[in-house]
């Protein structure tokens, strides 16, 4: 994305696991939307008073404790703001997600119940822009994308990663659901638009489809 965008976005990994957790916020009003904060809410709480910047809502990609294990926490430590997404359908991830955190280990994760559930087609205004969002299943149930076409950009948590593609072996996984997802709802965003995935680096549409192995044939 372009500094002429007026959106600026910085990333903080978080936990073991070295997810994504992204603040995303316009340069002139300071205004910010935290994307998926797995843990570690110190760290996410430092990083949002370094950069001087007013959070308004946290959103959820999917219901994995490494993406919204520390939501709870965060909303209340930033007095109660809204949690928007993932779709209804990740409920069941959400709710258990204390019992996931124990088993790595991460004891101050909390179950969630997001403020807005999210659907395909409706949008979702991100630091002044508006995102569509994309019920992407496949990873699991509920996971979403969030892509502003204006912007030549997309959020994609787990559904899509630099030369590789989200997990399917969890017993609510779809291997063939996540195929559809990438190529019906995110090929066609356009080879120009650049991705924000979970973990690990950035890419763009266009380099995934010419050289990703699951998706050249």
């Amino acid at each position: 994305m372009s500094e002429e965008s007026g959106i600026a976005v910085a990333i903080v990994p978080v936990t073991a696991f070295q997810q994504n957790c992204a603040i995303i916020h316009d340069r002139a009003t300071k205004q910010a939307t935290v994307i998926d904060p797995g843990g570690d809410v110190p760290v996410i709480l430092a990083r949002i008073e370094s950069l001087g910047v007013t959070v308004t809502q946290i959103v959820l990609t999917h219901g994995h404790i490494d993406h919204a294990g520390g939501a709870a926490a965060l909303k209340l430590a930033l007095g109660g703001v809204p949690i928007v997404g993932p779709d209804r359908r990740d409920l069941f991830l959400l709710e258990g997600l204390a019992e996931a955190g124990a088993g790595f280990g991460m004891m101050d994760a909390r179950a969630v119940t997001p403020d807005r559930w999210v659907s395909e087609g409706e949008t979702v205004s991100i630091a002044g822009a508006d995102f569509a969002v994309l019920h992407c299943p496949g990873h699991t149930p509920g996971s979403v994308v969030y892509a502003a076409p204006s912007l030549n950009f997309a959020i994609v948590g787990d559904v899509l990663f630099r030369g590789s593609v989200g997990r399917t072996d969890f017993p609510y996984g779809d291997p063939d659901a996540l195929m559809v997802s990438i190529r019906d709802k995110l090929l066609p965003l356009g080879d120009q638009v650049t991705f924000l995935c979970g973990h690990g680096p950035a890419s763009s549409i266009g380099v995934e489809r010419r050289t990703n192995p699951f998706l050249v044939d």
